[in-house]
C-alpha cells in the first residue's frame, strides 16, 4: 500500500519530518489553529492554509487505501486477483480510477451481458476474440454462432447468438479502465457544453437568458457558468449536454481494439464498439465528466465563499460603544434598540419617521431623547427596506443635536434568521423577534465577528450558488473559516458568547455552555487557570484553547495577550532578566525589541515561539482587525429609478463572486462590477481586487429596471 506521509511530503513540497509530526499532533486531537501557532518548531513553521491541505489529503488518501482493501477483498474473493492487477490497485492515487479498475468486478444487475452468459454464449464471445488477431484466418461467424443455437436456452437463431457474444464483448470493452480513462479526458479536453432555453420561457423571460444559445468548451468553463447550467436544469428552465465528435471516439476503440485484418471479423467489431460505446460509456462518461466539472465548481465556489466569509468576519469592528441600532420599516415603523459599550441590550422603541408629520417630529424626539440618555456614540441602520429614507431622517435629524454619533449603513443579511433562531430566542426570551433584529444589527457594527458566528454562514449572503454546491464540503470549510477567523482575533473570556466561545480551539459546545455557566455563578474570570474548574475543561482543552482566550484587567497581564500559558515561564525570565517586574513586561516595547532571543531557546520553546511572544508583548491585547471605515451614499439616491448612466458614486463591496463583484450603493439592489470593470488591467481573480466590506467608488454604466440590474465600473473612477 502507499506511504502515505512520504506521499504527502512530495505533493505537499514539505519535508517528511513536518508531515509526521503534523499528522501526529492532529491524531493527538489538537487544532490547527493551535498547531499553527504553538507548535511551529514541530511543522517547521507550516501555516493554516498548509495545514488543511494536508489534513483533507491525508483523508482522501486514507479513504482511497480503505477503499483499496475492500476492492482487493472483493476481487480476490472472485478468484480473479492477478498480480498485475494488484499492483495497479494498489498504486492508485485518484478514486475515479481505482472505481475504473474495480468495475470489470463490481456486482452487477441483471445486463444483456449476462443473460447471454445465461444462454451459453460466453465460448462463442470467446472465439471470436480469438479471431481477432493479426494473424487470423478467414472464418464464416454464422457458421459457428449456428452451433450454438438451441431452443432450451432460447438461441432461435445465429444472428441472436451472435448478438449475445456481441452483448457479451461490449461489456468487456465498456469496462476497460484504460479506454474509459482516454474517452474521459477526450470529452473533458475537446468536449462542449451546449444549453437551450426551453420554449417555455421565451425570450427576456428568465435569468437564465445568457444561456439561451450558450457553447462553450467544457475545459473553459467558469465555475459560476457550470453551476448557473446545474441550477437553470435543475429548475426545469434549460437543458444542457456535452456535444463532441463521436466519430473520433470510435476511430480511437477501433484502433484499440480491433487487430484482424479479416472482413467479417472487423465488421462485427466495428458495430459491437459502436454498441459498447453508444449503450454502454457514452452517458455514464458524460455523466462522469460533467459530475467532475462541477465538483470543480463546487470547490472554485466554496473557495470564493471562504474568502468572503473571512474578510466578512474579520470586517473591522466600530468598537465597544454606547449604540443605537435601527432596523428600519414604512407601515411596521422603525425597530431601535440601545445597546452599552458591551454589547448588553438597554432599551427599545417603535417610532414611525415615514408616515404623518406628527409621527416623524415625534420619531425625532424620541432618537434626540436617547442619544443624550444613553450618550450614543454609534447608530448602525440596517440596509433593508426604508434604509436609505430612515438614514436621511437621522443625517437631518443629527443636524440638530449636540452629541453627533457616527452613523453606518449595516448590511443586515441574515439579521431576520438570526432573531428567529433558536440562539435568539434564548439570548433574549421575552423580546419580539423585530426587536432581536435589531439588536444583531447593532451588535454587527459593534464588532462584526462576535454577531456573526450566531448565524449559519450561508445565511449571511457572501455566497455563491451556495445551495448547488456540495452541501456536506461547504459545511465543513465554512466551519473552518469560522474557526480560523475567531483564534485568528482571540476571544474576550468573560464578554464571549457560547456561540462565540464554541468556535474557540478545543471548546467543545458542552464545555461553552459550561464556561457561561460558570462565569454566571463565580462572576468574571480573573485569570486562565481557572479555565480548569469549569465542567468537562480538563487540561488537554485548556491546553488547546487558554491561548485564544484573552482576560482584560485579571491577575495577569499575559492573560491578556496571545502568549501560551506554558510559555510563561519564559516571559517571567525576560523580566526578570530586564530587572522589570511581570505586571510591567507589556510597557517595554524598545527593551524587548533588543532581547537577545537565542539566550532563551529550549527544547520546546525555539525562536519562531520567541519571536511571538516578543511581538505580542510589543502590542498586547491588540486587535489584528483592520481600522474602521464606512462607506457615504449619495444624498437623493434611494430607488433603481433615481440612477443616471455616467453617475459615480461611493458604495461597498457586499460579495465577490469569480465573476466580478456585487457593490451595495445605497438603491436597495446591489449593482455588479463585472471581472473586466475592476480595473484597468487584466484580472484573472477579482478577490485579487476587492474583498467584502471594502469601500470603493463606482460609476454607473448600465442601468436595468425591469430584472433589476446594474452594471457598475470601478476602472472608470479613481479610487
Amino acid at each position: 500500500m502507499l506511504n502515505i506521509p512520504q506521499l504527502l511530503a512530495t505533493e505537499l513540497n514539505l519535508k517528511l519530518h513536518q508531515v509526521q509530526n503534523a499528522l501526529e499532533l492532529l491524531a493527538e486531537g489538537a487544532t490547527i489553529p493551535f498547531i499553527a501557532r504553538y507548535r511551529k518548531e514541530r511543522t517547521n513553521e507550516m501555516n493554516e492554509v498548509q495545514l488543511r491541505d494536508l489534513a483533507d489529503r491525508y483523508t482522501y488518501l486514507t479513504e482511497i487505501e480503505e477503499r483499496k482493501s475492500v476492492i482487493l477483498n472483493a476481487i480476490a474473493e472472485q478468484g480473479k486477483l492477478t498480480d498485475e492487477l494488484k499492483a495497479k490497485i494498489t498504486s492508485c492515487l485518484q478514486k475515479t480510477e481505482l472505481e475504473d479498475l474495480y468495475l470489470p468486478y463490481r456486482p452487477k444487475r441483471r445486463t444483456r451481458a449476462t443473460i447471454a452468459r445465461e444462454k451459453g454464449l460466453e465460448p462463442l464471445a470467446e472465439l471470436i476474440k480469438s479471431l481477432n488477431t493479426k494473424n487470423a484466418v478467414s472464418a464464416s461467424l454464422t457458421e459457428e454462432a449456428a452451433k450454438y443455437i438451441s431452443e432450451t436456452q432460447g438461441v432461435k437463431t445465429a444472428d441472436e447468438a451472435l448478438k449475445g457474444a456481441a452483448d457479451i464483448l461490449a461489456e468487456e470493452v465498456a469496462e476497460k479502465a484504460d479506454l474509459r480513462a482516454y474517452i474521459r479526458e477526450y470529452l473533458l479536453d475537446e468536449g462542449v457544453f451546449v444549453s437551450r432555453i426551453k420554449n417555455d420561457y421565451p425570450e427576456g423571460t428568465t435569468k437564465f437568458e445568457m444561456y439561451r444559445n450558450y457553447q462553450i468548451k467544457v475545459k473553459n468553463i467558469a465555475p459560476h457558468n457550470m453551476l448557473a447550467l446545474c441550477r437553470g436544469e435543475t429548475e426545469k428552465v434549460l437543458n444542457f449536454e456535452i456535444t463532441f465528435n463521436e466519430d473520433v471516439v470510435l476511430s480511437y476503440l477501433e484502433t484499440q481494439e480491433i487487430k484482424t485484418k479479416v472482413r467479417t471479423v472487423r465488421d462485427f467489431y466495428q458495430a459491437m464498439l459502436k454498441d459498447a460505446f453508444n449503450r454502454l460509456m457514452k452517458a455514464s462518461l458524460m455523466g462522469e465528466v460533467i459530475s467532475e466539472k462541477k465538483t470543480y465548481a463546487d470547490i472554485e465556489s466554496i473557495k470564493t465563499f471562504e474568502a468572503n466569509l473571512r474578510e466578512l468576519l474579520l470586517s473591522a469592528p466600530a468598537g465597544m460603544k454606547p449604540t443605537l441600532a435601527i432596523d428600519p420599516g414604512f407601515r411596521t415603523g422603525c425597530k431601535v434598540a440601545v445597546l452599552d459599550q458591551t454589547g448588553k441590550f438597554l432599551e427599545y422603541q417603535a417610532v414611525f419617521p415615514h408616515q404623518a408629520a406628527e409621527q416623524r417630529l415625534k420619531a425625532a424626539q424620541t432618537i434626540k431623547n436617547l442619544i443624550e440618555k444613553y450618550k450614543i456614540e454609534l447608530i448602525a441602520i440596517g440596509n433593508g427596506t426604508a434604509s436609505r429614507e430612515t438614514e436621511e431622517f437621522v443625517t437631518q435629524l443629527l443636524q440638530t443635536t449636540e452629541r453627533k454619533p457616527i452613523k453606518v449603513m449595516v448590511n443586515e443579511s441574515g439579521a431576520s434568521i438570526y432573531s428567529a433562531s433558536k440562539v435568539a430566542l434564548e439570548e433574549f426570551p421575552d423580546l419580539d423577534v423585530t426587536v432581536r433584529g435589531a439588536i444583531s444589527i447593532g451588535r454587527r457594527l459593534q464588532d462584526p465577528l462576535a454577531e456573526l458566528v450566531k448565524i449559519d454562514p450561508k445565511s449571511i449572503g457572501v455566497g455563491q450558488y451556495q445551495h448547488d454546491v456540495d452541501q456536506k464540503l461547504l459545511k465543513k470549510k465554512l466551519e473552518e473559516t469560522v474557526e480560523s477567523c475567531v483564534n485568528y482575533v482571540g476571544v474576550d473570556l468573560n464578554t464571549a458568547s457560547k456561540e462565540l466561545l464554541t468556535s474557540v480551539s478545543g471548546i467543545t459546545g458542552t464545555v461553552a455552555n459550561n464556561i457561561v455557566a460558570y462565569r454566571n455563578q463565580h462572576g468574571a474570570f480573573k485569570n486562565r487557570r481557572q479555565l480548569l474548574k469549569v465542567a468537562k475543561l480538563g487540561p488537554k482543552a485548556f491546553e488547546q484553547a487558554a491561548g485564544f482566550l484573552r482576560i482584560r484587567g485579571g491577575d495577569n497581564p499575559l492573560d491578556n495577550t496571545a502568549v501560551h500559558p506554558e510559555s510563561y515561564s519564559v516571559v517571567e525570565a525576560i523580566a526578570s532578566d530586564l530587572s522589570v517586574p511581570l505586571n510591567q513586561v507589556t510597557q517595554i516595547a524598545e527593551k524587548l525589541k533588543k532581547t537577545n532571543l537565542k539566550k532563551y531557546v529550549t527544547d520546546t520553546v525555539g525562536e519562531p515561539t520567541l519571536r511571538d511572544i516578543l511581538s505580542e508583548l510589543e502590542k498586547p491585547g491588540r486587535d489584528p482587525r483592520a481600522e474602521f471605515k464606512y462607506a457615504t451614499f449619495k444624498e437623493g439616491i434611494k430607488e433603481i429609478t433615481d440612477l443616471q448612466v455616467g453617475m459615480e458614486l461611493e458604495g461597498i463591496i457586499t460579495n465577490v463572486a469569480n465573476f466580478g463583484a456585487f457593490v451595495d450603493i445605497g438603491v436597495h439592489q446591489d449593482g455588479l462590477v463585472h471581472i473586466s470593470q475592476l480595473a484597468d488591467r487584466f484580472v484573472d481573480d477579482p478577490k485579487k481586487i476587492v474583498k467584502v466590506g471594502q469601500v470603493v467608488k463606482v460609476q454607473v454604466l448600465e442601468i436595468n429596471e425591469k430584472l433589476k440590474r446594474i452594471s457598475l465600473s470601478m476602472k472608470a473612477v479613481k479610487q
